[in-house]
Order: structure tokens, then C-alpha cells, then sequence
């Protein structure tokens, strides 16, 4: 009988065959493989079945039985083969995540491979997932990151990119983290301000999810009676799934997926292959969070250390400039007495001396002499006495109007004049009031003496934050940088001012009242000495 179908020879021709396509040349001599492969299936081989039954071929009722029985089982087999690659394709996917996960310490790192691996269509494939954590103090849980599309336009932009990309997963990841992390966080700022929910909540579908410790699959979530109908407004989606993220019986957090843009189902082998992966990654953010705690903590530490080794040194230059201040009390009191006797005799002398005796001269150097080491000496008094303040609150206008009250006289004699510009309802300051007033009067004698007959002395008074600043400007020469270091230097001495201690001593008042003194030359011309006062001073 001739036959239809080539079952029944070794080797045929190509068109002997119309269902053996490009690349499957090989069947066209293997006769096992072809009837296996394509008879079984092929509609020639159907019609030769009925011509052996027609015909009384003694097989012809049982081979149907044999060809249906073996159809099922091709088909249970192609199954199970489907079934084991997509589970050797999530293996391989999860220990590609699960180096990553278990490698890093990077919060943001592992967000990001978990939050790719999720909706990522080499990872598991949803549309958009949410990703919520317990505070610090666990008594909430709060959304934290969403990712994924917000409408089918932005998802269709995502997906051409992904496709043009050809990315592995972890470099995905990467890409995510760089360049999409922050704007994410931003992106679902709406919803996850929404998401926050009392762990004591017990019937809460989240908490339900963390204390089963089992995913939950939400279905006709605005018709659910077991569901805050808000939930799924929030969301936007009536079908969602909730996947509790516990390491170690600690609840680390919620994730929740959708397919809210292509609607496309969720499986069961979505839930189970989600619930795999969701170990590895409550582990990897509970160590990831722990270790930024951790970080956070040292940051403190060392803040700490270097704060209370400031405090330290502090503490030891105090105790070197009581010293110092003891040493040159001593000292000044002593030279003080014996120059007071001499000043007072040589002055007696020269009020008894005529105009034209040729020895007044003489006796007004020794006077003038002994007023500027009488005056050096108060200062040297004024730096032992800076090293104990006496403060209380005080009005800084007020201060300055008394202090240039009483420097009108050097003023005048300078031939300067004083514009002052002082803020109205200025808060009051917390200082010592005679040794701010005596900053005050040594900076201005030293911006006279870089000033020229003629010119203007600015005091301005300005709120500046939590404190007030004082300015006292000149249009004298600018000081260059060096002079501007040797002005507070103790005992300073340039070319430009001479020697003395006063500013040095300023800045050595201010600085123990925790206050600042500045010196600033301006291109233009002139300097600007600025004072900056706290008004909040809990720690002195």
C-alpha cells in the first residue's frame, strides 16, 4: 500500500516532507526522529491511520491508543521541560541577586538590585513595587521607595530603553542606582507619604502579611471586605501583592507589586518564585541599615573624640594663660607701684618748673615715658583680668553709643568722622560689658591710626542669624595679609601700627566669651573689623 506520509521509509528528499523546515535536515535520514518528531503530528500520517483501518490492518484500533498516550506524555514532558528551565533560569537569577545581596553594605545598592530584580523584565517582571520599612523606633511601618512606571507612556520609554540597553541584571541595577534612585524616591513621594501604618495594627493587611510571614495576594481590592478600601485608592490598582520581608523573626519591611500598567495576572509561581527572593533580601537590608546605623554612630563617635579633644586643649591653654595671667599680674603690679612714684614726682617737678628752665624738657619725656608704660601696664592688667569674664545680658547699642561717647575727644583730635548705623530691636547679648567696651575703643584707636585727617569711621550694628555682628569700618590704607596676622598676634609689631598687645587682647576676650573677632582689607580701600556676638549662650 502506498503511503502519504514517509513514516514508513528510511530516507527521504526534501519535499517529501512539507513540516521538516530550515535546520532540521537531520530528520530527512533519521527515520526514529521524524516519526516522533513530525508524523505523529503530521495530517498524512492521520489519513494513513484510516486506511489501515479501513483496510482491516490488524493494529489500526490500537495504535490510536498508543499515538494519544503518547501525545500526553510529549506534552507532560514539554511541560516539565518549560517548567525546569524557567526554575534553572530563577536559580540562576537569584544567585546572581544573592551575590550582590549578600556582598554589599550599601543601603542604596541593595534598593536598588532588589528593586530592579523585582520589576525588571529579566527579573521577575512587574510592573511596580513599593518598598516599606519599620522606623528606628518600630513602632511604624512607612513607605520608603517606589519604583517603576507612572502611566503606559513612561513604561513604553523604559522598556525601549531596556531593549536597546541589553543589560545584564546587575548592571541594570548599577544603571538604576546612578542615574533613576533619588528620582524614584521623589517620583512615588504622593503615595509613599500615604503609606504608613502602626505596627500595633494588627488587622492591618500589612501586619497580617508580617505575622503570618506569608505573601498575600489581593484580589477585587475595592469589593474586599478584609481591606481598607483607601489602600487600594492609594494604589490605584484593584489586584496587588503583598510580600512580608523577615530576617531572623525581625520584621524588616513590606513589599508591594502590581502589573498596574499591562494588567497581566499574577501567578502563583509569581508569589512563590517573589517569596524565594524575599529572604535574601530582608537579610541583605536589615545588615545594609544596620551597618548605616553603625555608620552614623561612629560619624558621632568621632565628632565626639574631636570635640572633646578640642575641649582638652582648650582646657590646657586656659590653664597656661592663668598661668600667664598670674605671672604678668604679678609682674605688672610690681613694676606699677615704683612707676606711679616716679611719675608722680617727675609731674610735681614739672608743674614747679618754669617754662624756660632748660630741665622741663627733660622732665616732660619722663612724664610722657612713664604715661605710655602706665598705659602698657593696663593693658598687660586688662589681659590678666580678660582670663575671668563677668557676664551678663546687655544692650550693644547701648554700649557702643557710651563707648564712642567717650572717644569724641580722639575723634575730634584725628580730625575722623563717626557715622553709626545700629539695627533697632537688637536682641539683647550676653558679655562682659567692660571688656566688650574695651574692644570696642582699641579698635577704634587702631583704625585711626591707619586713617588720614578727613575721613569716615562707619559703626554699624546688624541681626546676623542666631547672633549680632558689629562692624567698624575705616577708609584708611588696607592692611596687607601679614599686618592683618600680626594685629592679633600677642605683642604684635609692624611697620605699619608699631607694637602693642590690643588687639591680640581683643581677640582673646571675644573668643573666651565664645564671640569672634575678623579683620577684613578692602580692595577699594580702608578695613572693616567685625565682632560677631551670640545671643544664645546656654554654655557659659
Amino acid at each position: 500500500m502506498d503511503w502519504e506520509c514517509c513514516w514508513s521509509r528510511d530516507q527521504i528528499e526534501p519535499e517529501n516532507c512539507p513540516y521538516i523546515g530550515e535546520g532540521e535536515e537531520d530528520l530527512l535520514v533519521s527515520q526514529r526522529r521524524r516519526i516522533v518528531e513530525k508524523c505523529v503530528e503530521c495530517p498524512r500520517f492521520k489519513n494513513d491511520l484510516a486506511r489501515m483501518k479501513g483496510s482491516g490492518y490488524p493494529l489500526s484500533d490500537v495504535l490510536p491508543y498508543i499515538l494519544t498516550e503518547f501525545q500526553e506524555q510529549k506534552s507532560q514532558m514539554g511541560a516539565m521541560l518549560s517548567f525546569l528551565n524557567s526554575k534553572t533560569r530563577e536559580i540562576k537569577f537569584l544567585r546572581e541577586v544573592g551575590l550582590v545581596l549578600q556582598t554589599s553594605l550599601d543601603l542604596d545598592e541593595v534598593l536598588s538590585i532588589a528593586m530592579t530584580a523585582i520589576t525588571a523584565g529579566k527579573g521577575f517582571g512587574m510592573n511596580r513595587a513599593f518598598l516599606l520599612m519599620t522606623d528606628k523606633d518600630r513602632r511604624h511601618i512607612r513607605g520608603y521607595l517606589g519604583v517603576g512606571p507612572r502611566d503606559y507612556e513612561e513604561a513604553w520609554r523604559t522598556w525601549e530603553d531596556i531593549g536597546r540597553s541589553n543589560f545584564t541584571l546587575r548592571q541594570l541595577a548599577r544603571d538604576f542606582q546612578k542615574t533613576k534612585l533619588n528620582s524614584e524616591k521623589v517620583k512615588f513621594h504622593d503615595i509613599l507619604n500615604q503609606l504608613t501604618v502602626p505596627l500595633a495594627d494588627q488587622g492591618h493587611i500589612f501586619n497580617r502579611a508580617l505575622l503570618g510571614k506569608k505573601p498575600i495576594l489581593v484580589e477585587n481590592a475595592l469589593n474586599n471586605p478584609d481591606l481598607d478600601r483607601g489602600l487600594a485608592r492609594i494604589l490605584g490598582v484593584d489586584t496587588f501583592l503583598v510580600m512580608p520581608l523577615i530576617s531572623r523573626n525581625r520584621r524588616i519591611g513590606v513589599i508591594i507589586a502590581d502589573n498596574c500598567i499591562t494588567q497581566k495576572p499574577i501567578t502563583l509561581q509569581d508569589m512563590q518564585s517573589l517569596e524565594t527572593f524575599a529572604f535574601p533580601v530582608a537579610f541583605a537590608l536589615e545588615r545594609a541599615s544596620l551597618y548605616e546605623r553603625l555608620q552614623e554612630e561612629v560619624a558621632k563617635q568621632k565628632a565626639a573624640n574631636v570635640k572633646l579633644r578640642e575641649q582638652q586643649e582648650l582646657i590646657v591653654k586656659m590653664e597656661k594663660m592663668a598661668l600667664v595671667g598670674k605671672i604678668t599680674s604679678s609682674i605688672a603690679h610690681s613694676i606699677r607701684n615704683p612707676l606711679m612714684v616716679i611719675g608722680g614726682f617727675a609731674r610735681t617737678l614739672l608743674k614747679a618748673t618754669p617754662d624756660q628752665d632748660e630741665k622741663r624738657s627733660y622732665l616732660e619725656s619722663i612724664v610722657r615715658e612713664t604715661r605710655q608704660l602706665e598705659d602698657v601696664l593696663s593693658e598687660v592688667l586688662d589681659y590678666s583680668e580678660s582670663l575671668f569674664p563677668v557676664t551678663d545680658f546687655w544692650d550693644l547699642n547701648e554700649l557702643v553709643g557710651k563707648a564712642m561717647g567717650e572717644l569724641e575727644g580722639a575723634l575730634e583730635q584725628a580730625g575722623v568722622r563717626c557715622r553709626m548705623e545700629l539695627a533697632p530691636e537688637l536682641p539683647m547679648v550676653r558679655i562682659d560689658y567692660k571688656q566688650i567696651s574695651y574692644c570696642l575703643k582699641t579698635i577704634t584707636a587702631t583704625a585711626l591710626a591707619a586713617m588720614e585727617q578727613g575721613g569716615e569711621l562707619r559703626i554699624e550694628s546688624v541681626l546676623d542669624g542666631d547672633g549680632v555682628l558689629l562692624r567698624v569700618s575705616d577708609d584708611g590704607r588696607p592692611f596687607t595679609q601679614t599686618a592683618q596676622e600680626a594685629l592679633t598676634a600677642p605683642f604684635f609689631q609692624t611697620q605699619e601700627l608699631g607694637e602693642g598687645v590690643g588687639l591680640s587682647l581683643c581677640k582673646s576676650i571675644l573668643e573666651r566669651q565664645g564671640n569672634s573677632l575678623s579683620i577684613l582689607s578692602r580692595p577699594g580701600g580702608g578695613n572693616t573689623y567685625s565682632i560677631r556676638f551670640l545671643t544664645r549662650k546656654e554654655n557659659i
